[in-house]
C-alpha cells in the first residue's frame, strides 16, 4: 500500500494514518527536560538550606540586642504596674508616687553622703597637743629615793611638753574674728547687744566653708541664750542683729561676763563650735556704747586649758629590780571624736630618757565609749 493511502474499515469509515515514527522519537528526547530541571531545583533548595543553617552565627548580635531590649522593656512595664497599682491603694496620682521615690532616693544618698563628709572631717581633725608630762604629786606613794630615780627623766619630759606647747600654740590655727557692739541703759537697767559681723573664720564644711551661726548669753547663770540666724555657706558673715538682756541692774552686769559662742550649723549632727568671745563686763566702761573687734579663741575648759578628759592611773617603782610598773585603770569624759557621738579609745605609754624614747607599750581599744575602763599594767626596766 502507497504510504499516503487511506484504508477504509469495513463499516466504511476512513482509518487515520500512523504517525511517523520520528516524531515520536522526538517526543521521547523531550522527556528528560523535566527531570533535569527537577534536578536542578533540588540543588538550589540544598544550597538554601546550607545558608540557613549558617545564618544563626551571623544573627547571633541582633538577637542579643532584641532579648536585651525585651528584658528593658519587660522591667519598664512592671515598674509602670507597681507603680499604677501602688497609685491605686493610696490615691495618690503615678506622677505623685514617682515624685516620692525619687525623694526617698535622695534622703538616702544624702545620708551616705552625710556619713561620708562627717568621716573625711574626722580624719582631718588635729593629733593630740604635745605629750603631757606625768605630775609627781599623783606618786605620793613613793619613797624620796624612788622619786630621785624617776623624776630626773620626768621633769625633762615635762619640759620637753611645755616647749610641745609653746611651739603648737604658736602654730595654731587663726579662728577668726568678731565685731559686736554693746549699750547699756541704765533708765532701763538693759544692755543692748548687737553681733554686727564675724570674718577670717576656718572652714569646717568639705566644700571650704562654715554655717556659722552665733549664741549670746550671759555668765554665770546661761538662763537666757539668744541665736543669731544662720548664714549659709560663708567665712565671712555679716549678722547685724540686736539683742536685749533686760532686768540687769549696774550692780549685777559688773558681776557677769558677755559670752559670744561661735557655731558651726550642721542639720544631721551635733554643731560644731568655731571658738567664742568672753568679755567681763566690770574690764568696761558701760557709760559709753562699745563696738570692737576681738580674736576668737578656742573653747576652754578648767584650768584654763582645754578640756579633753580624765585618765586614771598607777605608778610603782622597785628600786632592787629596777622596775617600773605602770597600771591604766580607767579614763572618764573623753572628747566625742566619731559621727555617733564616741570614741575607740587607747592609751599609749613611752618611756623617755633624754629626749629620746626608749620604749612604748600600748593598750587594748575600747570600742564606742568615753569613759573607758583598762585596768592594765605594763612594766618597764628602769636602772
Amino acid at each position: 500500500m502507497p504510504p499516503n493511502a487511506e484504508t477504509v474499515d469495513g463499516s466504511g469509515s476512513e482509518i487515520p494514518p500512523a504517525e511517523p515514527p520520528y516524531e515520536s522519537a522526538s517526543h521521547k528526547a523531550e522527556e528528560p527536560e523535566p527531570i533535569a530541571n527537577q534536578q536542578a531545583e533540588e540543588q538550589r533548595l540544598n544550597k538554601m538550606v546550607e545558608q540557613t543553617t549558617l545564618a544563626p552565627s551571623t544573627t547571633a548580635e541582633p538577637e542579643e540586642e532584641t532579648t536585651t531590649k525585651s528584658v528593658l522593656q519587660k522591667v519598664e512595664k512592671v515598674g509602670e504596674k507597681v507603680t499604677e497599682a501602688i497609685a491605686e491603694k493610696t490615691g495618690i496620682p503615678t506622677w505623685g508616687v514617682v515624685a516620692i521615690i525619687i525623694l526617698v532616693f535622695l534622703v538616702v544618698f544624702g545620708i551616705i553622703f552625710f556619713c561620708v563628709r562627717r568621716f573625711l572631717k574626722k580624719r582631718r581633725t588635729k593629733d593630740g597637743k604635745g605629750k603631757k608630762g606625768v605630775d609627781m604629786k599623783s606618786v605620793q606613794l613613793l619613797g624620796s629615793a624612788y622619786k630621785e630615780k624617776v623624776q630626773p627623766d620626768m621633769e625633762e619630759l615635762t619640759e620637753n611638753a611645755e616647749e610641745g606647747d609653746e611651739e603648737d600654740k604658736q602654730s595654731e590655727q587663726k579662728l577668726g574674728r568678731l565685731n559686736f557692739k554693746l549699750e547699756y541703759d541704765f533708765n532701763a537697767n538693759s544692755l543692748a547687744v548687737t553681733v554686727i559681723q564675724a570674718e577670717e573664720l576656718p572652714a569646717l564644711d568639705m566644700g571650704g566653708t562654715s554655717d556659722p551661726y552665733v549664741k549670746v548669753y550671759l555668765l554665770p547663770d546661761k538662763k537666757k541664750k539668744f541665736e543669731t540666724k544662720v548664714h549659709r555657706k560663708t567665712l565671712s558673715p555679716v549678722f547685724n542683729e540686736t539683742f536685749t538682756f533686760k532686768s540687769l541692774p549696774y550692780a549685777d552686769a559688773m558681776n557677769k561676763t558677755l559670752v559670744f559662742a561661735i557655731f558651726d550649723f550642721d542639720r544631721f549632727s551635733k554643731h560644731d563650735q568655731i571658738g567664742e568671745v568672753k568679755v567681763p563686763l566690770c574690764t568696761i566702761d558701760l557709760a559709753q556704747t562699745i563696738e570692737e573687734w576681738r580674736d576668737l579663741i578656742s573653747v576652754e575648759g578648767e584650768g584654763g586649758q582645754e578640756k579633753l578628759g580624765d585618765i586614771c592611773f598607777s605608778l610603782r617603782y622597785v628600786p632592787t629590780a629596777g622596775k617600773l610598773t605602770v597600771v591604766i585603770l580607767e579614763a572618764k569624759n573623753l572628747k566625742k571624736m566619731d559621727v555617733g557621738g564616741l570614741s575607740d579609745p587607747y592609751v599609749k605609754i613611752a618611756i623617755m630618757q633624754n629626749g629620746k624614747r626608749l620604749k612604748k607599750r600600748k593598750t587594748s581599744v575600747k570600742k564606742c565609749t568615753l569613759n573607758p575602763y583598762y585596768n592594765e599594767s605594763f612594766s618597764f626596766e628602769v636602772p
